[in-house]
């Protein structure tokens, strides 16, 4: 399947009146798109490596992970575009990180351009872009990618509203929203908090026949109504796709602590379907595919700066970008450095601040 620069150029275009920005179109061919499924369990007959050969591969991982000492030479003089997380790299929860509005504004001045990419669903790219504003960040709207959006694509790419049918939505206004931009119909969402089945003698949910897809972004009012419905949906429906937003085991709803991430509501739909979610967001190349052909960037000059080794750096390792981990959200330096971790930035710090140090 091919995504190309002009399709996902009309997406853009048709949001006009909520980011105008966005209505640039370009030329040209874009990169196929690929969508990332997590792999498959291992068989028990697997080989284990012997702890010896499993200690030497730790220790190496170890000692090729740099804390960033010298950014101007190693970081700054070697990179023309940055993309940004946003929880725990710009804010965590509501509550701005001390300095970023500093640090954006040198990076501008020194003639970098940023992308700003959140694996967060609740809100869509205009929702976002008032979240900036709220927090006193001067973001134009077409630096703005969330994996509301990324869904909204997958659903045009694939041409889902020509099968008529609808989508289900496990999620809040922002996968709704975007889904409304490109008048893709769907169900459920924010419409269905608070609902609670007939689970009395002979009781039963019906669920609407014509959902030809069900899509799982994070929910703060997911309920069991809306498992059972997707449920139901996937299960019953001949054809029904099963999408991700993203796999995030945590995240940040409030810098005082870390909450259970949309992992756990798409692990809920798993378990009752045993099906595995084709997932849109973050490690999946959509976005720099797109950012990279329309721009006309070299990648190798691309660093993406996250707080999570698997979804930030592996999708910066994955795409061929320069990597930084940054132990201002959910990763702390023990978990970067342990024995258990196999993904390894090409430098970490402490926040983004530490680019001037």
């Amino acid at each position: 399947m091919k995504f190309t620069q002009s399709l996902l150029a009309a997406i853009l275009a048709s949001t006009s009146s909520h980011v105008a920005a966005f209505t640039s179109r370009a030329g040209g061919s874009f990169s196929t798109l690929l969508v990332s499924r997590p792999p498959a369990l291992a068989p028990s007959a697997a080989f284990v490596p012997s702890s010896r050969s499993f200690k030497t591969s730790t220790v190496a991982l170890q000692a090729s992970v740099q804390r960033l000492t010298d950014p101007k030479s190693s970081l700054l003089d070697t990179v023309d575009v940055f993309i940004f997380d946003c929880d725990g790299v710009i804010w965590r929860g509501d509550s701005l990180i001390e300095g970023i509005p500093e640090t954006l504004a040198k990076l501008r001045a020194a003639g970098k351009k940023m992308f700003f990419v959140t694996n967060n669903s609740t809100k869509s790219r205009a929702g976002y872009k008032k979240k900036f504003d709220s927090l006193g960040l001067d973001v134009p709207p077409e630096e703005i990618f969330s994996s509301s959006f990324a869904a909204a694509a997958y659903f045009e790419q694939t041409k889902f509203k020509d099968t008529g049918k609808k989508v289900y939505v496990i999620g809040e206004v922002g996968i709704c929203e975007e889904l409304d931009l490109i008048q893709v119909p769907w169900i459920g969402g924010p419409n269905d908090k608070g609902k609670e089945p007939d689970m009395g003698p002979g009781g039963m949910l019906h669920h609407d026949e014509d959902v030809g897809a069900v899509v799982v972004g994070f929910d703060r009012n997911i309920n069991y109504y809306k498992i059972q419905t997707a449920q139901l949906c996937i299960n019953e429906n001949p054809g029904c796709e099963f999408v991700a937003t993203n796999l995030d085991a945590v995240t940040h709803l409030t810098d005082a602590q870390e909450w259970a991430g949309n992992g756990s509501m798409v692990g809920a739909i798993k378990g009752c379907t045993g099906r595995e979610p084709t997932v849109v967001g973050k490690p999946s190349p959509l976005m720099i595919d797109y950012l990279a052909d329309k721009l006309h960037l070299d990648k190798s000059r691309i660093c993406m700066v996250g707080d999570r080794l698997d979804t930030d750096v592996l999708f910066g390792k994955d795409n061929g970008l320069r990597t930084v981990l940054v132990l201002s959200g959910v990763t702390s330096e023990q978990k970067l450095l342990s024995d258990e971790n196999t993904i390894a930035p090409d430098f970490y710090t402490d926040t983004i601040n530490d680019f001037f140090a």
